[in-house]
């Protein structure tokens, strides 16, 4: 189970930064169900590619994290805020990305 747990922090926190970001940016929003949609794909590609960066908790199967940290019990400060980061700027960003994709197709 602690494996999943930076993948479930992502994905929770993309979720609000789609929702954040689509009540900032309304004339992108997508409804609350998009924005949370657009959120949690965002924040899972946002913490992995952290994660492949080195930045993040590593990919969502913890393959990445380092032993230190797999001695403290799985993460440490630095990869819990990585993978809050990742996700919430993941998921912000790809509701952007398709609210502009949306509102261009619909010209």
């Amino acid at each position: 189970m602690e494996e999943y747990l930076p993948l479930i922090m992502q994905l929770v926190t993309g979720a609000v930064g789609g929702n954040v970001a689509g009540k900032l940016l309304k004339n992108l929003s997508l409804g609350t169900v998009g924005n949370t949609i657009a959120g949690l794909a965002g924040g899972g590609i946002g913490g992995t590619l952290l994660g492949m960066l080195g930045l993040g908790a590593g990919a969502a199967t913890g393959a990445d994290m380092t032993g230190a940290a797999e001695a403290a019990g799985g993460m440490d400060m630095s990869s819990i805020l990585g993978s809050i980061a990742g996700g919430g700027v993941g998921g912000g960003v790809i509701m952007a990305i398709v609210g502009v994709i949306k509102n261009a197709m619909s010209k």
